[in-house]
């Protein structure tokens, strides 16, 4: 009927006292198996405390503690490596990493030995190696890790000059990096452990990028000359000392030539002085013939003629007989 209100009729439930209970029991059995037993992964250690206060760790897998809050469990990821950006940030990671065009120069922006400005961009890599003082030793753990690894960052780079943080000095620089930071870690307590620290981009600032570049490249190209310069060095150098050596022998074999032939000829000689002794005569005339032989050797159309030209020797054509045949 119109203006008439309808009320729907709600059943009533009559709940009996066995029912609550049996309802109460269910519920408590749930919460106390939700808040009694804990399941831990590989990469995770379990921390837990009574009342706040620190009572264990436990590793992988299921554990039982006290339910209803008495006992919690705190989770921490030990066998995972961290990582920290310095000068940057990443978007997303991946095989094709995204990077924020974003600059943080308060973090990058370092003043080198040399009293040069440059931006220098770096990550840290660190894994829990202590749960229980990762969790309760420091208040603000990204924040302390963070200017530890600034602090350190800026000495070492203050210590050396511009080009040698650009070149020769970047992996002596994240070598003692990771010494010095676990270092202070280590007195901190904070249960980490640094295990790499990777320099990014080191460049010097915007308004001098330019001019930098250009010294650059000079140093290049004076590192390129020395180069070639020492390589035709070593093209030359061994070469010469080949031809040294070379002729120093070629003047040995000689002197040693010349000082046997020297020794034949006094003996020689002293064998010819000894027959001269014994008959100067026919050991002059001998010497004599001797001689003639070996200067007219291979001479052609030789004549023999008296010193005063008084008259000719008896003798022509020496090589011929009297037929003309040669001999």
């Amino acid at each position: 009927m119109p203006g008439t209100v309808f009320k729907p009729k709600i059943p009533k439930i009559n709940l009996k006292g066995p029912t609550i209970v049996l309802g109460l029991i269910i519920i408590g059995v749930i919460v106390f198996l939700s808040t009694s037993f804990i399941i831990v992964d590989q990469t995770e250690n379990a921390v837990i405390t009574t009342f706040g206060r620190y009572t264990k760790t436990v590793g992988a897998g299921l554990h039982y503690k006290l339910p209803f809050g008495i006992q919690k469990a705190y989770l921490v990821q030990t066998k995972i490596i961290q990582t920290e950006s310095f000068g940057f940030r990443t978007i997303k990671p991946g095989v094709v990493t995204q990077y924020s065009d974003k600059k943080y120069p308060e973090e990058s922006t370092m003043l080198t030995g040399d009293l040069n400005i440059v931006d220098v961009e770096w990550i840290i890599q660190y894994r829990i190696s202590d749960p229980k003082a990762w969790l309760f030793n420091v208040s603000d753990r990204n924040k302390t890790i963070r200017d530890i690894s600034q602090s350190v960052m800026n000495r070492l780079v203050g210590d050396r000059s511009i080009l040698g943080v650009i070149g020769p000095d970047r992996q002596t620089i994240q070598d003692s990096a990771v010494s010095l930071m676990n270092e202070i870690l280590h007195q901190y307590n904070l249960g980490i452990d640094v295990v790499q620290v990777q320099l990014q981009n080191i460049v010097p600032p915007q308004g001098v990028q330019d001019a930098f570049e250009d010294v650059n490249k000079a140093i290049q190209d004076m590192n390129r000359l020395i180069n070639e310069g020492k390589e035709a060095y070593n093209a030359e150098i061994p070469k010469a000392r080949g031809q040294a050596d070379q002729t120093l022998e070629i003047a040995q074999g000689y002197a040693t030539e010349r000082v046997n032939k020297a020794k034949g000829d006094v003996a020689r000689f002293i064998s010819v002085l000894d027959e001269y002794r014994k008959a100067p005569d026919v050991t002059r005339k001998r010497l004599y013939y001797e001689m003639i032989d070996e200067v007219f050797t291979g001479a052609e159309n030789v004549e023999l003629i008296d010193k005063s030209l008084n008259n000719f020797l008896p003798i022509k054509n020496l090589g011929q007989n009297s037929s003309g045949v040669t001999k």
